[in-house]
């Protein structure tokens, strides 16, 4: 009944509660990278419907997975009914068989085992061993390490092992989860690699995975919400039960308290709501009201606009806090924090290179979008630097900063009146700590930027006064921390304009060696492949040098970022079909880029359609090794450009990753102020890899190209 040896990995918890869904993202996350089809399947489910696990709906939300390939297999109840009837082998049975039509369709796929949720724990860990060798299918094993010590857990380990030996499973690798801080290191230090020489990862408890929400809360004991209109997924550090006077509880309360308070306490609910508003007092993370009882009426308006949300409970009080109590933290669809903090752990913690080598898993032959996005990620976080964000206050920047940092993606400093952004970023349920906060206005650096910005702006006879007037600016203050490398790179523009990010840049951080020009490109993300648009934000009417230059600097930032560099420059007219003055310019541009860089591949004029669709090319192109294959298309002007990406990107349902400024020394990018959180995240990944490069690197010289002349800037 075994199916042949597939590439795949079988996840298999030793003990409940071990963390396993933390392994099994990592483990698709790792592979949606690596390989052009995962899949997923769950043989076992713990819900009655396959189609509603947790696992399965969050998997094909994260990585865009289809049904056919992401799915669950048959409810715990009657897996366990089929054993204990002595019918085990029908649930072999069904799981190959689904396993097979994925399989099918995969390059690789992650079976998820049980959660050993069941009666026999026993029984349902040998159940997952045999699933595995049914399958043919290598293990990688969740040890979970709540609550032991380095010689416990390394005990663990070894029984771990030596039970899936004695089922004759592959071993490909140990995860030890959930480990106390405290014993990580030295359970590191004293696990030994075992008869099979697969490696032992040790990855410790992480809080922000742990911790329920106040949606967790809310689902788990059923609460009906009565007010407040904030986001429900905020972390719940402790529970309050609020059963003494105003003045002792308010001195326990702590930020990130779960209040439980009988619905007849008004002075509580109002204190509770002061806090809310007060920035020198603790904001809870929600309010439940208990034992059935109404709130006074003149309170209930406070209630509604509560700044954290208020829930009623018709149990009383000890059943409420017990129940509650008695919640944990799970990761699942639309828990995007409790995600980020998850990948963050995994990617500290586990050797990703060793478990591909190991599982030899094919390359990818596309890119898409997702792919492309998750890969960046990946490269920001290879060589780790610090961004500055200069927007403090802006609550999408924020929430950018708290995602960041738990994925690990970078080193971050935050710009803005500390107060002010710790007050806002405990409202909105925002965790910052480990987040560099620096406020410009109290900062002991602004009168060291402030000489040097006079310094380098003597010749606009810049003064001390407009100095330090200058790095009162968020965006002036972290430029010039790029600039005396006490960072990496700056991202801004969230709420302010282009001009306003771009200028300070400009003004002191220069261009790069051999570069004159600053310009922008756009990453499109089209299903099956990456193109690069240039220039579409920054050099209104480009003259014959800006034109060649911004093909030039266009192709390094594709090579940079992974995509190989064939650039189209465009025009309204093919080859030598037409002529023109524009036509003509983008002509000679073309010979400059070629004389410039005769490494490059670049042809032009091309029209858009002959320089991305191969049967039209052939029509009108056919010697052109660019033509009809063209990754890097250069638009004549800033009008056609602008409006192309966003033509491109309202009617084909690309996405437009963007602007990328190129050109400056140093990083610096602007954000639209439409920029959701994801975008900002993106934005700021895709600096700190700019920031990887060095930048007194060489770039081509061979013509003055001028002033870059900024005179709009599109949003």
């Amino acid at each position: 009944m075994t199916v042949s040896p597939s590439r795949g990995v079988y996840v298999c918890a030793s003990t409940p509660g071990a963390g396993k869904s933390l392994v099994t993202l990592g483990l698709v996350d790792i592979l949606h990278r690596h390989a052009d089809k995962v899949g997923f399947f769950r043989p076992i489910v713990n819900t009655a419907d396959p189609e509603a696990d947790p696992m399965v709906l969050m998997l094909r939300e994260l990585y865009g997975l289809q049904d056919a390939v992401c799915c669950g297999g048959i409810g715990l109840a009657e897996a366990g009914k089929l054993l204990v009837a002595g019918r085990g082998e029908e649930i072999k049975t069904e799981a190959v068989a689904r396993f097979s039509m994925i399989a099918k369709l995969c390059d690789v796929v992650v079976v998820d085992g049980s959660d050993l949720r069941g009666h026999d724990v026993a029984a349902e860990f040998t159940l997952n061993a045999h699933l595995a060798n049914t399958l043919g299918l290598p293990v990688v094993a969740v040890v979970g390490a709540d609550g032991m010590g380095a010689a416990e857990t390394v005990d663990a380990v070894d029984v771990t092992r030596k039970q899936l030996a004695s089922f004759h499973c592959s071993l490909l690798a140990v995860m030890v989860n959930r480990a106390d801080a405290g014993v990580s290191a030295e359970t590191r230090r004293t696990m030994h690699p075992g008869v099979s020489g697969r490696p032992v990862y040790v990855i410790p408890e992480t809080a922000e995975i742990a911790r329920p929400t106040v949606n967790d809360v809310s689902l788990a004991l059923g609460l009906a919400q009565l007010g407040g209109d904030a986001e429900l997924d905020r972390d719940v550090r402790a529970v309050k039960v609020a059963a003494m006077t105003v003045g002792n509880f308010l001195k326990e309360l702590v930020a990130g308290d779960l209040v439980i308070v009988p619905g007849d306490r008004a002075d509580v609910m109002v204190a509770s709501l002061a806090c809310g508003y007060s920035p020198e007092f603790p904001v809870p993370s929600g309010m439940i009201l208990t034992d059935g009882l109404a709130p006074d009426p003149s309170v209930l308006p406070l209630l509604d606009r509560a700044p954290f949300p208020v829930f009623v409970d018709g149990h009383d009080t000890y059943t409420t806090a017990h129940k509650v109590a008695g919640v944990r933290g799970e990761i699942h669809a639309g828990r995007r924090r409790k995600v980020a903090a998850a990948l963050g752990a995994w990617s500290r913690c586990v050797d990703e290179g060793e478990l591909l080598e190991r599982l030899a898993v094919p390359r990818p032959a596309t890119m898409t979008p997702l792919r492309f996005l998750n890969d960046l990620i990946e490269r920001a976080r290879n060589q780790r630097r610090r961004i500055v964000l200069a927007e403090g206050t802006e609550p999408r920047v924020l929430r950018a900063a708290e995602i960041l940092h738990r994925r690990d993606v970078c080193d971050l400093t935050v710009l803005g009146n500390e107060a002010i952004t710790r007050e806002l970023s405990a409202a909105l349920g925002i965790d910052l700590a480990g987040v560099d906060i620096v406020d410009p206005a109290t900062s002991e650096l602004r009168e060291r930027f402030a000489g040097e910005y006079q310094r380098l702006r003597a010749h606009k006879a810049v003064g001390p006064a407009r100095a330090r007037e200058a790095m009162l600016e968020g965006a002036y203050f972290g430029t010039m921390m790029v600039h005396l490398g006490l960072a990496d790179g700056m991202v801004s523009g969230a709420a302010h304009t282009t001009a306003d990010t771009i200028r300070p840049a400009l003004e002191f951080i220069g261009t790069g060696v051999g570069v004159r020009s600053v310009s922008s490109v756009f990453f499109m993300l089209f299903p099956d492949r990456v193109l690069v648009y240039g220039d579409c934000a920054v050099i209104p009417v480009p003259t014959l040098e800006q034109l060649a230059d911004i093909a030039i600097a266009s192709a390094a930032t594709a090579v940079q970022f992974g995509v190989d560099p064939k650039v189209a420059m465009l025009s309204y007219s093919t080859g030598i079909s037409g002529a023109g003055r524009s036509v003509d310019l983008v002509r000679r541009a073309t010979e400059l880029v070629r004389s410039a860089r005769p490494d490059l591949a670049v042809d032009g004029p091309l029209q858009y359609d002959a320089a991305v669709d191969a049967s039209i090319a052939r029509l009108k192109r056919q010697t052109s090794a660019v033509a009809g294959a063209a990754t890097v298309l250069i638009f004549p002007d800033l009008n056609t450009g602008n409006n192309t990406y966003k033509a491109v990107e309202q009617s084909s349902g690309a996405i437009a990753v963007g602007p990328i400024l190129q050109g400056l020394r140093k990083p610096i990018n602007d954000l639209s102020r439409g920029s959701t959180v994801d975008d900002i995240v993106n934005t700021v990944a895709i600096t700190a890899v700019q920031a990887q490069k060095d930048p007194d690197a060489w770039q081509p010289e061979g013509w003055d190209l001028g002033p870059c002349h900024l005179r709009t800037f599109p949003t």
